[in-house]
């Protein structure tokens, strides 16, 4: 008869336990090393620091990234940002 298999962990826990945070800290670093990621991973870090940092700067910084990396026009990275319109 087998021995039954130990469960394990489905995903870690957060050390601070705020989930956000911790992917804000992920996307800054991310952003701070962009050469060593592929433009996808890099546009998905800005969009996550825009939506969620409280600094101006670093929003402006992480937006002008976006700009240039992602080649749609502004109006569709808004709609595809703001799917409704900014409405909640």
């Amino acid at each position: 008869m087998n021995a039954p298999l130990p469960h394990p962990t489905l995903a870690p826990t957060s050390a601070t336990g705020d989930w956000m945070q911790d992917r804000l800290t992920e996307a800054r670093g991310v952003l701070a090393d962009t050469t060593q990621h592929p433009d996808s991973l890099v546009i998905l870090a800005a969009r996550v620091v825009v939506g969620q940092t409280d600094d101006a700067r670093e929003c402006a910084d992480a937006l002008e990234l976006l700009r240039l990396l992602d080649r749609r026009q502004l109006h569709a990275i808004a709609a595809a940002a703001f799917p409704k319109g900014g409405a909640a």
